[in-house]
C-alpha cells in the first residue's frame, strides 16, 4: 500500500516556478537540481506556473523518493480525462511520487471564468469516475468552502500566499487528518529596505487578483494594507526575511499554527529564470 502524502513529504518542501521550465536545453540542469533538493532533505518539490503532470514526470524520473506536485494545475487548463490519463501513467511508473495539486485560478486570468467552486466539484467528479484517488490530490484552497472540499474530496490543502493565522483557521476547518501544506515566500536578505523592495516587486502581481486580496481582508488586513504595493505589515506577514534566526522562527510559526509541511519559495531581486540553488542550500541548512 502506498504511503499517504502526509507521511511522505516531510516538514519542508520547495515551491519553484523555475523548475517547471519547458526548455529542453535545461533538462539536465533541472534534473540535477531536483536530485540535489532530494539530497538536501526536502520532502517535496512543488511546481508553480500552471504546471501539469508533464512538467512533474521528468523530475520524478530523475530522483529516488521526493514527491513532485503541481501547485497548481488550473482546472481550466486541462480537461479531467487528460489529467487522469497522465496521472495513471506516472503513478504506474512511480507509485506515490506525484501529487496532483489543483486550483481554480483567478477570474482576471481565465476566459469565461465562472462558478469556480462548482467547476472544481465537477472536475473532482470526473477524476473520481476516471479512477484518480482522492488521497493523491490536493487543492489550492483559501476560503472556507474550498477548504471544506479539500477535507472531503482530497488529501488536503496547499494554500498559497497565506499567513500562520490563515493556517490556524484552515486547520480548524480541515480537522486533524488532512494534509495542510501552505506555501511561504522567503527573501534571504537582512536589510529591511532591500528585503521589502524585493518582496513588493514580487507581490505586485498578486495584489491584482481578487482571490488573494479578498483573503487578506478576511484575515484582518485593510484596503490600506493592500494599496500602493502593500503595507509593511502585509509584506512582513506573507514573506520571511532577515537573519537565519528570524527566518527559522517565521517558518516554525506555520508548523505551530497547524501546518504539516511548508513549501518554501525563494524570492530574489532580478533573478530571471535561474535556479536559486545557493538559497535552497542555505534554507536546508538553517531548517534542519
Amino acid at each position: 500500500m502506498t504511503a499517504s502524502l502526509k507521511e511522505t513529504i516531510g516538514r519542508y518542501g520547495v515551491w519553484s516556478v523555475e523548475l517547471r521550465s519547458e526548455d529542453p536545453a535545461r533538462r539536465g540542469e533541472l534534473d540535477e537540481a531536483a536530485a540535489e533538493l532530494e539530497d538536501l532533505g526536502y520532502g517535496a518539490i512543488w511546481l508553480g506556473g500552471s504546471s501539469t503532470v508533464e512538467h512533474a514526470a521528468p523530475l520524478i524520473g530523475a530522483t529516488r523518493s521526493v514527491v513532485v506536485g503541481t501547485s497548481i494545475q488550473s482546472v481550466w487548463q486541462q480537461d479531467a480525462a487528460t489529467t487522469a490519463a497522465g496521472f495513471s501513467e506516472v503513478e504506474a511508473a512511480h507509485p506515490g511520487r506525484f501529487a496532483l495539486g489543483l486550483g481554480v485560478s483567478h477570474g482576471p486570468l481565465v476566459k469565461d471564468y465562472r462558478r469556480p467552486y462548482a467547476a472544481m466539484v465537477g472536475y473532482l467528479d470526473e477524476l473520481d469516475a476516471a479512477g484518480v484517488p482522492a488521497d493523491r490530490r490536493v487543492l489550492a484552497a483559501l476560503g472556507p468552502k474550498m477548504l471544506g472540499l479539500s477535507r472531503d474530496r482530497a488529501a488536503g490543502a496547499i494554500p498559497y500566499l497565506v499567513t500562520p493565522e490563515h493556517t490556524a483557521q484552515a486547520r480548524e476547518i480541515l480537522g486533524d487528518g488532512p494534509l495542510l501544506a501552505p506555501e511561504f515566500k522567503v527573501v534571504l536578505e537582512s536589510d529591511p529596505a532591500r528585503a521589502r523592495e524585493t518582496a513588493r516587486a514580487y507581490l505586485a502581481r498578486y495584489l491584482e487578483l481578487p482571490n488573494y486580496t479578498g483573503n487578506f481582508l478576511r484575515l484582518g488586513f485593510t484596503e490600506a494594507d493592500i494599496a500602493d504595493g502593500g503595507s509593511d505589515r502585509l509584506v512582513d506577514a506573507v514573506f520571511a526575511w532577515g537573519d537565519e534566526t528570524r527566518i527559522r522562527e517565521r517558518v516554525t510559526a506555520f508548523h505551530e499554527a497547524g501546518a504539516d509541511h511548508v513549501a518554501l519559495q525563494v524570492v530574489r531581486a532580478d533573478a530571471g529564470d535561474s535556479l536559486p540553488t545557493k538559497e535552497w542550500r542555505t534554507l536546508a541548512s538553517l531548517l534542519t
